[in-house]
């Protein structure tokens, strides 16, 4: 009996030693498991062709602004040629509107009107030779009334040459002008789409990135807005990590938290961005308030600067970094 009672106290003993040893040690921190994320960019062109060059590959790792791919664009240059031409006739146009007559055609006005004035000083003369010869008796009262017509006709031609002269100086009419300087307008305008038009079939890179994938060899032809390479800027990289029900209040947007993976080392840390407003259960389960434990939200964060990349589909999981206020606790 003593020996039994002498088991029973070692036993008794080596669980009290466990349970101690156990309370001592740190509790473990929460982890949540997730994913690495990555927003592609399509890119395309608005205009649709034959591929005529290809300036990347997949996996290559390329600049902001660097060339990218080249649709064949030879109409749109044959377009863009004959707009040019358009508005070089346009333009001429609208300056001949507001010019008047040329020199030579002002000179032809003016020697008319030079002819026209001699005309009239002859027939001046001849009116007074006229009168001179009816106070005399010599002539009747008919052929002094002539001589009177021809310096009136000569005079109006005159004033009609005059008139002529002074309205050749000046440019065309105010509504011609407008109608000329809209047409040159709209031909400048015109010239400017197919710049764009021509622009278009030649694509730059938006930002610095990785070439994620190239769908198309040059020689094929593509629609427009189809996309012909994806483009992963290290900027649109994400983690994505599911949060228990029971631990959401733990976390907020704005938060650090701590990120581990295969072959990524230690230091990485990120800031959580966004917090699902909807719930969901990983895996599918019925909803009841036993099944609570199940039910997670999605998390969303952005991975602070680091040296080492992170690959969209790589598994992380995901640590709560404790704030100052905790740690002096």
């Amino acid at each position: 009996m003593s020996l039994f009672r002498s088991r029973a106290l070692l036993v008794s003993l080596s669980c009290l030693i466990c349970m101690s040893l156990a309370a001592c040690q740190p509790t473990p921190s929460t982890s949540w498991s997730g994913y690495v994320e990555g927003e592609y960019l399509y890119l395309s062109a608005p205009i649709g062709g034959r591929i005529d060059k290809l300036g990347v590959t997949a996996g290559q790792q390329v600049d902001a602004n660097a060339f990218l791919f080249q649709l064949d664009k030879e109409a749109e240059e044959a377009s863009r040629a004959e707009v040019a031409a358009r508005l070089i006739v346009a333009k001429a146009q609208a300056e001949n509107a507001n010019k008047g007559r040329r020199q030579d055609e002002l000179a032809i006005t003016q020697a008319q009107l030079a002819n026209a004035q001699a005309q009239a000083t002859l027939a001046q003369n001849d009116l007074q030779r006229q009168q001179q010869l009816l106070t005399q008796g010599f002539i009747s009262k008919a052929k002094l009334d002539d001589a009177l017509t021809n310096v009136k006709l000569t005079q109006a031609r005159i004033k009609e040459l005059n008139a002529a002269l002074a309205v050749a100086k000046l440019p065309s009419r105010i509504d011609e002008r407008k109608a000329a300087d809209a047409n040159s307008d709209a031909a400048q305008q015109a010239l400017r789409q197919a710049n764009w038009r021509s622009a278009q079939k030649s694509q730059n890179a938006p930002l610095a990135g990785q070439i994620a994938e190239v769908f198309f060899r040059p020689g094929e032809v593509v629609a427009a807005g189809q996309p012909i390479l994806s483009l992963l800027p290290p900027a649109n990289i994400k983690l994505r990590f599911f949060v228990p029900e029971g631990e959401l209040a733990t976390i907020k947007a704005g938060q650090a938290v701590q990120i581990s993976c295969d072959q990524c080392g230690a230091g990485i840390t990120a800031t959580i961005t966004r917090i699902s407003t909807q719930a969901e259960y990983t895996p599918p389960v019925i909803y009841s308030n036993s099944q609570r434990a199940k039910l997670v939200f999605m998390v969303e964060a952005k991975p602070n600067p680091t040296s080492r990349p992170l690959l969209p589909g790589q598994p992380i999981d995901v640590t709560r970094m404790k704030s100052e206020a905790e740690k002096k606790s």
